[in-house]
């Protein structure tokens, strides 16, 4: 492992995705600085980083308050450089449109759109006076359409969309890399196997086929690979689904 003076950021480093990207970039000598409600049960993610040899601070963090975000990133800078920031909330809910209430739209825009906005320009404010650093932000599907049942939660992920392209405008000529990765695939986490059980039952949970689900690991992978883009070929999207998912 080479150590690198630099930090990377993981907004959102929740047990599957968060932590596949925290554990990637900690092995290639960043200390990264990990946040997510409720803290505490960050610690498994420290052991297994620190036990690999990585460099990891774990924070408890509210994205949706402007100071938490504004603290959080200032103190991943002045630990060392800020080079990374990856916002990775997710906030997916399926609610028919007449039960969609006004708290629920609120709080999963609150989450996945304005929370993301945060991130990006308390970065941008750490990055452009070193005239170098990359956002990076988590979309879905429902960035890109509505479906049945996710009216909240394509709303925000479009808005996200919509803050991450124009930030890439803005900032790229200011040699800051933006980019919107397009998970268009269940990931394999708890969450989703659950949700297959319910809906499928649990013979069709058994028998997932191969390659069904998207490792967190091959998320982390592709981040890993828009770091290391050339500046003269820089991806703003990239859409990642397994080869057997129809889109």
């Amino acid at each position: 492992m080479t150590e690198r003076h630099a930090t990377a950021a993981v907004i959102g480093a929740g047990d599957f995705i968060g932590a596949a990207i925290a554990r990637r970039f900690a092995a290639e000598g960043f200390t990264v600085f990990a946040g997510r409600r409720n803290g505490d049960k960050l610690a498994p993610l420290v052991s297994t980083i620190e036990k690999a040899g990585g460099k990891v601070s774990a924070r408890s963090l509210d994205a949706r308050k402007e100071e938490d975000i504004t603290a959080f990133l200032q103190e991943a800078d002045r630990h060392a450089p800020l080079e990374v920031c990856i916002f990775n909330i997710g906030a997916n809910v399926n609610f028919p449109i007449l039960d969609t209430t006004e708290r629920v739209f609120r709080k999963v825009w609150e989450m996945a759109c304005y929370s993301g906005f945060l991130a990006g320009r308390e970065a941008a404010r750490l990055m452009l006076p070193r005239g170098r650093g990359n956002i990076f932000f988590t979309g879905a599907t429902a960035s890109l359409r509505g479906g049945v049942g996710y009216a909240a939660f394509a709303a925000a992920k479009a808005g996200l969309r919509a803050v991450a392209q124009s930030a890439a405008r803005e900032l790229g000529p200011r040699n800051i890399h933006v980019a919107h990765l397009v998970i268009d695939s269940g990931v394999d986490t708890a969450w989703v196997r659950e949700r297959i059980k319910e809906r499928e039952g649990e013979a069709a949970l058994a028998n997932l086929p191969p390659d069904r689900l998207m490792r967190p690991e091959s998320v982390a992978e592709s981040y890993w690979s828009l770091y290391n883009q050339p500046r003269d070929a820089w991806t703003f999207e990239l859409e990642i689904r397994p080869f057997g998912e129809k889109w």
